[in-house]
């Protein structure tokens, strides 16, 4: 499991999405985002890009606690079906 930490966002946007296709080439399918402590729209075009890498190697990412404010973000984009998420988030 691929598991992110501390921030997501538009500092490290371009850092995050190069680890995390470094990830998915190796074969990682689930990313555990329950070490976000920040995060911001980026996040979630870091995501969706990672997701296109997946779909190009048929494989299905599932991206594990989410952060409440990352699955507000997704829902204000109306992109809820577009991730795969055991889980609801952290409590």
């Amino acid at each position: 499991m691929y598991k992110l930490a501390g921030e997501l966002s538009q500092k490290n946007a371009r850092t995050a999405l190069a680890e995390g296709s470094a990830a998915i080439a190796q074969g990682q399918s689930d990313f555990d985002l329950s070490g976000l402590e920040r995060i911001d729209s980026a996040a979630v075009a870091v995501m969706i890009e990672w997701q296109r890498q997946a779909l190009a190697k048929k494989q299905t990412l599932q991206f594990h606690a989410l952060p409440d404010s990352l699955i507000s973000l997704i829902r204000l984009y109306g992109l809820n079906d577009q991730f795969i998420t055991p889980s609801s988030g952290r409590h």
